[in-house]
């Protein structure tokens, strides 16, 4: 049966690893987005000292470090997270992140998609 214009056409519903678009954010910070039509999920991959420098955005934004340690400053708030650590983000509340100690891997999700990113 095909899929309804609403719905993704069933070999769309898995996504290969390392599939998805791929955005060089920063140096040293690497993204690979997936959008469906009211969330995206972001894999964040980021090198030993790579920076995500200061900046907001209006998307509401939650994530989870899968590997590695980040310092994560929100709202004027520092913190180092480790892998299980989860971190929410408001629309509009600047947001920095700095790699710790090697490489880190994050999972993020925004709500609205991020438009710039696909």
């Amino acid at each position: 049966m095909p899929a309804s214009p609403s719905e993704p056409a069933p070999d769309s519903y898995f996504i290969s690893s390392g599939s998805g678009k791929h955005h060089p954010l920063f140096p040293g910070v690497d993204l690979r987005v997936t959008a469906g039509q009211g969330i995206m999920l972001s894999v964040v991959e980021f090198q030993a000292g790579g920076v995500v420098p200061e900046h907001s955005h209006p998307h509401e934004q939650m994530g989870y470090l899968v590997s590695g340690r980040l310092e994560f400053t929100v709202g004027g708030m520092t913190r180092i997270l480790e892998p299980g650590d989860l971190w929410r983000i408001p629309g509009g509340v600047p947001h920095r992140v700095v790699a710790l100690d090697g490489p880190a891997v994050a999972l993020d999700v925004f709500h609205p998609i991020r438009e710039d990113y696909l």
